[in-house]
């Protein structure tokens, strides 16, 4: 009698848009896990903003050129860029060469940095949108995922008047996404379940983690 060959366990079940190596990877990694550091979060504000009118997936596979040219999203750097350094990222082939969206990266990063001396932390502040603690959705099917919610409405309109660029709705949302302020995996991800009982922080702790 010949023994059963032993069969792979079948491939875990992830939400459909993550199918590339990078993609997955992102997905599996970083994608919803609640993000805390305010170096991490400037990133993902600069990323987010840069692709709009873009996939996703050109972002990622351009990821570690962004954070080449941008001083490793140092904000108190970035801050600091002047006309001469906009000119050389506008020659960057490693980067989306878009003036607007360069220039946003350091007008964002002087906003952060009064945020910053006003709440004590960029991740202070923007984790009080959802009262701080990850918003668990329970979407069944793609299709239904919103673009945009109320609490991505009130973001974007505080980051505006507080003098940030490239921060609508949507690109505030796939923001909060990207940062576990909501977790909007698929029921059936296996992602899902590993991260619906993640936390936030609470404010003293929050303090404690690298800030700008």
């Amino acid at each position: 009698m010949k023994t059963p060959k032993p069969t792979d366990p079948p491939p875990p079940v992830r939400c459909a848009w993550a199918r590339s190596p990078l993609g997955i990877r992102y997905h599996d990694e970083e994608w919803g896990v609640p993000v805390h550091d305010d170096r991490t979060l400037f990133e993902f504000l600069v990323l987010e903003g840069a692709q709009a009118g873009l996939s996703w997936e050109t972002i990622l596979n351009k990821r570690e050129n962004y954070r080449a040219a941008f001083d490793g999203f140092d904000v108190q750097r970035v801050a600091k860029y002047d006309r001469r350094k906009m000119a050389q990222l506008l020659k960057n082939p490693g980067i989306v060469r878009n003036r607007l969206k360069i220039a946003s990266a350091a007008q964002n990063a002087r906003a952060l940095i009064r945020v910053h001396e006003e709440f004590g932390s960029f991740d202070r502040y923007v984790w009080q949108f959802v009262k701080g603690e990850p918003r668990v959705n329970s979407w069944k099917a793609r299709e239904r995922l919103p673009a945009r919610t109320e609490q991505s409405d009130a973001l974007s309109k505080d980051l505006k008047k507080r003098g940030f660029n490239f921060v609508g709705s949507t690109i505030c949302y796939a923001f909060m996404q990207a940062v576990g302020m909501v977790n909007d995996h698929m029921v059936e991800c296996f992602r899902y379940r590993e991260l619906a009982g993640a936390k936030g922080l609470s404010p003293s702790k929050r303090r404690k983690g690298r800030s700008v």
